[in-house]
């Protein structure tokens, strides 16, 4: 099922927009992501990939107030839609598939 198929980063995103519910915006999730991951994330990786995901239908966003402190510009706020809940759970469904599909003998290492 091709159709759902998403990129690491596309998942880690999709899935920070739902961990910040209501206050997804762009600095807001790069923090997120950041903190949760200890991993760098580009604004311009990140802003690509919000706006990759609204076309697809996978995100909405819709346009907060205005203030003085950003200069005037509004924040765009994200939310996952019904597809981009799909998108999330088929990726889900197929990790999950994947991790029952290995023997336990195959991760039976030890660490040097």
């Amino acid at each position: 099922m091709k159709k759902y198929q998403l990129g690491e980063f596309e998942e880690i995103v999709l899935l920070t927009v739902g961990v910040l519910y209501n206050e997804a915006y762009g600095v807001a999730i790069k923090h997120e992501i950041e903190n949760r991951l200890n991993r760098k994330v580009s604004v311009g990786a990140l802003q690509s990939a919000l706006r990759r995901m609204e076309k697809k239908g996978y995100l909405d966003s819709r346009q907060g107030d205005s203030s003085e402190k950003r200069g005037g510009k509004p924040k765009r706020f994200f939310t996952i839609t019904a597809y981009g809940k799909e998108a999330l759970k088929y990726s889900k469904d197929v990790r999950s598939q994947l991790w029952d599909a290995i023997p336990e003998v195959a991760l039976d290492l030890k660490v040097v």
